[in-house]
């Protein structure tokens, strides 16, 4: 693919177009009488009208259609985020969310008028109870960090209730960004194990870790590598007889349904990323819902409420004995709690086992097509997901993993996660999820393997990518350190 030309920035920013005399909608002649409005603010009506913009309706439609038409949306093209999974999600199940008794419900209902709603989570935390091993669910929280709170709150809880105060938490070198950052905001302290040759926790380092103090571990299983632990159940062994417990990170739930349940595995507690694993698109600011499953022994500290059904068949919400309160207003993002029952009932049981198999499969593919061009740090097979690297590309050729991940907008793809997990320098980690075609798959390994080739004879090119995006490189570093939020408007005709 040759560099191609920078396109031109079309169309401009909604406050530059239209003009004074530009209306979208034009209201009816008022039918009240007139109210001295400044008066009625006690002097405080702005003196200034607002600076917003003057445009016709279609001006308005164009506007929106063209700022859409310009992001890259996993309705549009491949988006093998690692971890993320930005994967297709069957329309089914946007349109269940939308039917009126689910859409139009309002919180504050009495329980008579949604029992409806009201056994659809019930059916729902019995479904992910079953699919995790660990059956009392709360489905309160509303994103995996946030489960991942809930979750520790919840270990927390239980500690105490016993008498034992604890202050650590274990976690793995390879963890979610997010995982420390709970520990701390849970007010434990973080201690972290190495990983070993195989990509799994360090046994020893573990063993040397633990101690009297230590609340829980707190891990992914598939890890950020997109490695099943090979010593999982000795891992949760060797916690529980320091007397702590293990959290389960559900992030990478997709990779072992209907083929490994966290709970049989001596996982205590884990969150569940319905927003990934059960069919709501994720990323883009949400929503998202990240509901706790927890063993029988903690299921009087979860959230309040939860859904559960008399012996009269009628639903209700019920408050756990010891509680640990709400995490949430209400029950959680409901929309979400529906699209992720469609999902599960469409399926059913063989069908999610089905998902797990073709991730897994998909990843498998891709790691063996591209293992020749480009580092594949931990050769054994893996999971949903796995992890490259371009350690050799930045040391034989000056190509760096962002030089590669840019190159890949020109080709109409939407690059892997980059950077992460630290302990792979260079990383490219890369899921393909479980919906897309092989002839998707083949074409993402051709880019990869082409640009590999570029790297060799034209580093420079791969330097200046992206060629073919609205906007070209950007300097995300500054961008982060010195934002630049303000609107300014344009000058002699330059943007």
């Amino acid at each position: 693919m040759s560099q191609g030309t920078r396109p031109p920035l079309t169309g401009r920013l909604i406050f530059e177009s239209g003009t004074p005399e530009s209306r979208c909608v034009t209201p009816p002649e008022p039918d009240v009488p007139d109210v001295d409005m400044d008066a009625a603010l006690g002097g405080m009506l702005r003196r200034e009208a607002p600076a917003l913009p003057h445009v016709t309706e279609v001006e308005i439609a164009r506007h929106y259609e063209r700022l859409a038409s310009a992001n890259f949306g996993v309705d549009t093209g491949f988006y093998p985020l690692g971890s993320c999974t930005m994967k297709y999600n069957p329309k089914i199940d946007e349109w269940a969310c939308r039917l009126d008794g689910f859409a139009d419900a309002h919180p504050y209902q009495p329980e008579v008028t949604v029992q409806g709603l009201l056994h659809l989570m019930y059916d729902l935390q019995s479904a992910l109870g079953e699919v995790s091993g660990l059956p009392a669910v709360s489905l309160q929280p509303a994103a995996g960090a946030h489960g991942e709170l809930t979750g520790l709150m919840v270990i927390r809880a239980y500690h105490v209730a016993m008498g034992d105060a604890r202050k650590r938490v274990i976690i793995p070198d390879s963890a979610h960004g997010t995982n420390p950052a709970t520990v701390a905001m849970c007010g434990y302290e973080v201690t972290q194990v190495p990983s070993d040759a195989r990509g799994g926790v360090d046994l020893d380092g573990l063993r040397a870790a633990l101690g009297p103090d230590v609340a829980a571990i707190m891990l992914t299983n598939p890890n950020t590598l997109g490695l099943f632990d090979e010593n999982i159940c000795a891992i949760t062994q060797l916690v529980h007889e320091a007397g702590a417990l293990a959290y389960c990170d559900g992030a990478n739930l997709n990779a072992i349904m209907g083929h490994a349940r966290p709970g049989d595995l001596g996982f205590d507690v884990m969150h569940i990323n319905l927003h990934k694993t059960f069919a709501t698109p994720h990323g883009g600011g949400g929503p998202g819902a990240g509901p706790v499953c927890v063993a029988p022994a903690l299921a009087e500290f979860l959230p309040s409420p939860v859904v559960v059904r008399d012996g009269e068949g009628e639903y209700h919400l019920h408050t756990p004995e010891k509680t640990i309160g709400r995490v949430r207003s209400f029950l959680g993002n409901v929309g979400v709690l529906v699209r992720a029952y469609s999902y599960i009932r469409a399926l059913g049981g063989d069908g999610l086992k089905d998902v797990s198999e073709q991730a897994v499969l998909s990843a498998n593919y891709l790691a063996q097509r591209l293992r020749g061009e480009y580092e594949l740090p931990y050769d054994r097979r893996c999971m949903h997901e796995f992890v490259l690297s371009a350690e050799r590309q930045r040391k034989e050729h000056g190509v760096r993993t962002l030089d590669i991940a840019k190159r890949l907008l020109d080709y109409g793809i939407h690059p892997p996660t980059v950077y992460f997990p630290l302990i792979v320098h260079e990383a490219m980690m890369i899921e393909p999820t479980e919906t897309e075609s092989l002839e998707t798959l083949d074409r993402f390994a051709d880019v990869m393997l082409a640009i590999a080739e570029e790297a060799k004879s034209d580093p420079e090119m791969l330097h200046g990518a992206p060629y073919s995006t609205p906007v070209r490189r950007l300097d995300e570093a500054r961008a982060a350190r010195e934002p630049d939020l303000a609107w300014k408007p344009m000058r002699d005709g330059a943007l």
